[in-house]
């Protein structure tokens, strides 16, 4: 199977081209993470989507949470002050 991160999000090539799933279901990581920016609750997930369990949805926000902790940023460059 494919390089696993956490417990239960995993990354195999035969289930959405090796994107971050988690385990047992085809369910991204980015999914379940822009139902949150949409605005879903942890119970309406839950409800639609009764594969995933609290713990899930906690690696969920803990792999996010540590992928953007090594994230480097870079300060925009200025634009132009037109004259």
């Amino acid at each position: 199977m494919g390089k696993k991160h956490k417990a239960s999000i995993i990354s195999d090539p035969r289930i959405l081209s090796g994107k971050l799933i988690v385990k047992g279901t085809r369910l991204s990581v980015d999914f379940i993470l822009s139902l949150f920016g949409a605005g879903w609750s942890e119970k309406q997930v839950l409800e639609n989507y009764p594969m995933l369990s609290k713990k899930d949805l906690t690696e969920v926000f803990n792999y996010a949470a540590h992928i953007l902790e090594e994230e480097k940023f870079l300060p925009a460059p200025k634009k132009a002050q037109s004259r």
